[in-house]
């Protein structure tokens, strides 16, 4: 065979195995940047988000609101009670849970992403694999070819 096949491989697939999935530290570091404020900044911003992002403080904010509802009622007032509603209990009440709902929903996409870097991964193997087994193929197919042109030359 006149013409031999070499694999090349895409400068992309070691820098991904060199670097590994995606992690928080890296998106931090995208976000707020490397320094010492911004790592602080990071900090207390996800722990804040932790700790308000509970259904038990879901539950402390929807008792604080419920403070101030029976002299809302009371008034009487329509807009006094439906600024209560809206700017107090809604706000108070559905903050924490929307980040609880947003916690379960960024822990599926990370389950998923996490499932996908681990396919892209083992599909890299197998198509590695899959290579290493043509070029096997290959050099059988010239070595046939090799004897055959051998058989001619001699018949």
């Amino acid at each position: 065979m006149s013409e031999t096949f070499t694999y090349t491989p895409h400068p992309h697939a070691q820098a991904r195995l060199t670097a590994g999935p995606p992690k928080v530290v890296d998106a931090r570091l995208n976000l707020h940047g490397p320094g010492p404020l911004a790592r602080l900044n990071a900090k207390i911003g996800l722990r804040i988000t932790v700790l308000v992002g509970t259904m038990w403080t879901a539950y402390v904010f929807t008792v604080l609101a419920l403070i101030s509802a029976p002299s809302a009622f009371g008034s009487g007032n329509v807009l006094i009670i439906v600024a209560w509603i809206a700017q107090t209990f809604l706000q108070l009440a559905l903050l924490p849970i929307i980040i609880v709902g947003q916690n379960v929903q960024a822990a599926a996409a990370d389950s998923r992403s996490q499932a996908t870097y681990d396919d892209a991964s083992a599909i890299l193997v197998e198509s590695q694999q899959i290579q290493a087994h043509l070029l096997a193929q290959d050099a059988q197919i010239a070595a046939l070819l090799d004897e055959v042109k051998a058989l001619r030359a001699a018949g």
